[in-house]
């Protein structure tokens, strides 16, 4: 496979309507129901408004947003420390396998580093075996459990 020129970083207000784009293929990809109105303004918040709730790394090549990965920071009762939890990792199916998603994870993991987090967590569907395995070969221990989503408001 040939080399790729790829560049990773934060995103801007300017990314948000293709981020949209790949949130609603990354929606898909998981068999999961997605709707994208109204998602650019509360993105934006959570984006760009303090205090910041979530952070999103955009992966680009020659100026196209081509992937991502969003985190945040969250607190571990049985650990009794904070933890840096990966939200979404999506690419392209057409950019995977360049190292893209290893250099965002890297990006996630360092951020947690330098943030005094105990570990990364993050989850997958049980279907997605490629990034199951991508995950282990990272290091990623799995843990089987069932998430469970409780609706809390209708307007979503």
């Amino acid at each position: 496979m040939e080399k790729l020129a790829y560049t990773l970083r934060l995103c801007t207000p300017a990314d948000l309507d293709r981020l949209l784009v790949l949130i609603g293929k990354h929606a898909e990809f998981e068999k999961a129901h997605y709707s994208p109105e109204g998602k650019k303004e509360q993105l934006h918040a959570a984006l760009f408004t303090e205090p910041v709730f979530l952070t999103c790394v955009i992966a680009e090549v020659d100026r196209v947003v081509i992937g991502y990965a969003t985190y945040t920071f969250d607190y571990s009762t049985w650990d009794a420390a904070k933890f840096i939890y990966l939200d979404c990792l999506y690419i392209e199916d057409e950019y995977r396998s360049y190292g893209i998603g290893k250099h965002l994870m890297d990006w996630v993991k360092k951020t947690g580093e330098e943030n005094d987090c105990v570990n990364m967590q993050w989850q997958t569907p049980d279907f997605n075996e490629r990034a199951i395995q991508f995950y282990k070969r990272l290091g990623g221990i799995g843990k089987d459990k069932v998430r469970f989503t409780l609706p809390l408001n209708l307007r979503f």
